[in-house]
């Protein structure tokens, strides 16, 4: 599980196809002395197992399942990364639960500057924009932020002028692709709303059973 705080950033130093499957390595500007082979390491919000390290890059294999819904697919060598270790027990919990399995992707629709800060509104279809709420959370990329404002087919979020400085946001253009994870609990809320309920004495007071 991660938080949805960068940790810091990386770049790519190869993307190596091996037919629908890919193995990325990254060139890590974060403390790797105490990730393990094995450890999870969210790249763009996208959760890899690193497979092989060094004191500076790590290696993850990548599935053709997270190629197709996220925007790995299409990065390069020397392309910059958001980077966040997964979350350790008693560690600062300082943004949102972030689990690093992407929903999906959508497009930068605009963006504009506004009194320091960055304004992004992006793209929403169904079935991410369900579970976007206005004021909840939302990980664009990895990074947890607030949803200022919702309509349809689309969301906005204001980024601040430190996480512009300390992501891969600040060089993002309009009509560029951003990995999207909503909100778990709203899964999990629609999840218990689906489930039929047992029998309970409320059931047989509507079904007429009792009084």
């Amino acid at each position: 599980m991660f938080t949805g705080i960068v940790e810091g950033g990386g770049k790519v130093v190869r993307l190596t196809m091996k037919g629908a499957d890919g193995l990325l390595e990254i060139e890590a500007a974060i403390d790797l002395s105490e990730v393990s082979l094995g450890d999870s390491i969210a790249v763009n919000g996208a959760c890899l197992t690193v497979t092989s390290k060094t004191a500076k890059t790590f290696t993850a294999d990548v599935s053709a399942e997270s190629l197709s819904k996220t925007t790995l697919k299409h990065l390069q060598a020397g392309h910059p990364v958001n980077l966040e270790k997964s979350l350790r027990i008693g560690g600062f919990m300082g943004g949102h639960f972030v689990l690093g399995h992407v929903d999906g992707i959508g497009r930068i629709l605009s963006k504009t500057q506004k009194s320091g800060s960055i304004i992004f509104a992006i793209e929403a279809a169904e079935p991410l924009s369900r579970y976007i709420v206005e004021k909840g959370s939302v990980a664009i990329d990895g990074i947890s932020l607030t949803v200022n404002k919702l309509e349809k087919g689309r969301f906005y979020v204001n980024i601040i002028p430190h996480t512009a400085v300390h992501t891969t946001l600040t060089g993002k253009k309009e009509a560029e692709w951003v990995n999207i994870e909503t909100d778990i609990l709203g899964k999990y809320v629609e999840k218990l709303l689906q489930t039929p309920r047992g029998i309970d004495k409320d059931f047989l007071v509507e079904h007429g059973f009792i009084k």
